[in-house]
């Protein structure tokens, strides 16, 4: 049985999804605004995406399951890193030190969720190095070993060159995101935190054409 649909029929459906709104085109200024000079990247073969956060801060903590899974997700020419800045606090410069401790120790996974919950929801104190320490071996890590990574040149290191990215990178606020050492994210229009995932899936897209014209 063929289905037919006539004349007037047709037209009101083409009528219809012309009154669909348009994707929204992406505005300098409103949805994102250019990075000058532009940052080099770790890999050029891929689209860098980067987070800038802390755990100090609550609104990262309420974006961290929602950018976790998007960016579980996330094409294979587009890597995804986080960044954790201090603005020159010495409570989130701690919490970047922690940060980085757990990725050197592979304690990562396991704890980061788990280092925002006890900041935000069960009243933790993790602002000096013996507060620290202590949280990471009630979690059932080795005490010592941590201390060693989290008093090591490297993570150190890392930590100043994650502030020295956010003045270079032009970081106002957290959380934030980069997009191939080119666009800052802004949007300012957006609704809610899961808005700013959808908008950085834009800027990707135009990071994606911009490299297509090279």
């Amino acid at each position: 049985m063929q289905l037919r649909i006539s004349g007037w029929v047709l037209a009101v459906i083409l009528a219809m999804l012309a009154t669909l709104p348009a994707r929204a085109q992406l505005a300098v200024g409103r949805d994102y605004v250019p990075i000058v000079p532009a940052q080099l990247t770790d890999n050029p073969a891929k689209i860098e995406v980067l987070e800038f956060f802390s755990y100090g801060c609550p609104h990262c903590s309420e974006f961290h399951p929602i950018v976790s899974k998007w960016s579980s997700a996330l094409p294979a020419d587009v890597v995804f890193k986080r960044v954790p800045v201090s603005f020159g606090r010495p409570q989130w410069a701690t919490l970047a030190k922690l940060f980085y401790a757990l990725e050197a120790s592979g304690d990562l996974t396991r704890l980061d969720a788990a280092v925002f919950d006890a900041l935000h929801k069960k009243g933790a104190r993790l602002y000096d190095d013996k507060s620290v320490i202590d949280w990471v071996t009630a979690q059932g890590i080795d005490g010592k070993k941590f201390a060693d990574a989290y008093n090591s040149f490297g993570v150190i290191s890392k930590v100043k060159r994650a502030d020295q990215m956010a003045q270079s990178y032009k970081i106002q606020g957290v959380p934030a995101m980069a997009v191939d050492g080119k666009y800052l994210v802004t949007g300012k229009e957006i609704k809610g935190l899961p808005d700013l995932v959808l908008l950085t899936d834009q800027v990707i897209d135009l990071a994606r054409r911009d490299r297509s014209k090279k």
